[in-house]
């Protein structure tokens, strides 16, 4: 009898042990789900304090409505479910003035607004900033893209444009921008065909002989025309003779010829 009861005794002792073995996690389990908890803690980190590669470079669908120039554009996107649009300036290029009413139009501006207007009017394109999003006068400063293509990089690589206005934070591709100017400049397209036209401090039209270069002539503002010593019976006379908007006091000058007694005579036709 005793025999028989310690042989239950035994086999209970035995369940219990299976039992006890049976609900506790291995070492490896143990080990495992420490090793997910903290690859799950680490990549939640991270997300918060890091943004990555791809958000930063997040693009900005928008519609080039129009070209103001060859480095300017006006452009319309949705934001909050608002159409708006906005002008942007091309970040890191700088192309030959063609719409400054304080300046003559620049050689090689005419061939570089229209290059502008034939790749991006009325097309879907993308931007993408920089650090600081705004310049002074308010414009979307941006790196502009047509299909993969970026169009700051392509006025570079054609001749339109000079690498300028280097203003950090703003310089994320302008070591990329330097070497496609460099390979321009050595194949002497447009802008660099010209010596000494294109300089880091901007364009000097005055070595352009003649003028012109190309499609690109600079055209003279009337009111620096050089007056001649001489008088004229009329405005169309003087015209001819290359005076436009003469002083009193200058040579050439006379009432008759101003008409509006303003002290200018034979002003140019806006």
């Amino acid at each position: 009898m005793i025999i028989a009861k310690r042989k239950i005794v035994a086999a209970g002792l035995s369940l219990l042990m299976l039992l006890a073995t049976a609900c506790s996690p291995s070492e490896g389990e143990n080990s495992q789900s420490a090793a997910h908890g903290s690859k799950s803690s680490t990549v939640a980190t991270t997300a918060g304090t890091a943004p990555s590669a791809a958000q930063n470079s997040k693009r900005i669908p928008a519609k080039v409505v129009r070209v103001v120039d060859g480095d300017t554009m006006k452009v319309s996107f949705t934001e909050g479910g608002k159409v708006k649009e906005e002008t942007i300036r091309l970040l890191l290029v700088d192309t030959p003035e063609s719409v400054d009413p304080e300046k003559p139009v620049q050689p090689f501006a005419l061939d570089a607004s229209n290059y502008a207007k034939t790749m991006l009017t009325g097309k879907d394109v993308q931007l993408e900033m920089d650090v600081s999003e705004r310049d002074k006068y308010g414009r979307l400063l941006c790196y502009l893209y047509i299909g993969d293509q970026m169009f700051n990089a392509l006025l570079l690589e054609n001749g339109y444009a000079r690498v300028a206005y280097i203003y950090p934070p703003n310089v994320k591709y302008v070591d990329q921008f330097r070497e496609i100017q460099k390979q321009a400049q050595q194949k002497g397209l447009n802008i660099w065909s010209v010596e000494n036209y294109a300089q880091e401090d901007g364009f000097h039209e005055g070595v352009v002989k003649g003028g012109t270069a190309g499609t690109a002539t600079a055209k003279p503002s009337p009111s620096s025309q050089p007056k001649p010593a001489a008088s004229y019976n009329s405005c169309k006379e003087a015209n001819a003779a290359g005076a436009y908007n003469i002083k009193r006091g200058e040579p050439g000058y006379s009432a008759k010829l101003d008409g509006d007694g303003d002290g200018v005579a034979c002003e140019a036709k806006r």
